[in-house]
């Protein structure tokens, strides 16, 4: 069973009650994009996905990620088509990652061959950066300022 502690609570995939999230990605390579995640972020590949049309499944820190090609519609989505970026610099959602150290985790990412589309930039009582996956999707990594308190 795949688990992960967050306080007194064990989320797990699949979740035996209750449900959990993940996070979906149409990618245009599963493998690469597996790989991406596992050696950027120290991910762990739980399943490569097959040739059946079955997702990769990645355990990121407290979170899943599933990575599948995209297709067109389905019986259970019978007007959606799901596709990779058209354009990487026009986006509506992005993946939000908060680390403790900024600087470190920007140092280490970028040593496995992270593409930063910045430095590290402060911005709303924040330090924040963003990387950039195989696929063009974008990743902001920020950390919160000692000083600053959420509205």
């Amino acid at each position: 069973m795949n688990e992960v502690q967050v306080d007194n609570k064990i989320y797990k995939m699949p979740p035996e009650e209750g449900f959990t999230v993940s996070h979906f990605l149409t990618v245009t390579n599963i493998e690469k994009s597996a790989r991406f995640y596992k050696e950027i972020f120290g991910g762990r590949i739980l399943s490569r996905g097959d040739s059946s049309g079955a997702p990769g499944y990645i355990q990121i820190a407290n979170t899943w990620l599933l990575v599948n090609v995209g297709g067109g519609p389905t019986p259970d989505k019978p007007s959606v088509t799901l596709s990779v970026p058209a354009n990487p610099d026009s986006v509506s959602s992005f993946m939000n990652i908060r680390v403790a150290d900024i600087q470190a985790c920007y140092e280490l990412w970028r040593s496995r061959g992270a593409e930063f589309i910045t430095e590290p930039k402060d911005k709303y009582g924040e330090t924040r950066c963003y990387i950039r996956d195989p696929d063009g999707y974008i990743i902001e990594v920020g950390q919160r300022k000692p000083d600053f308190t959420y509205g």
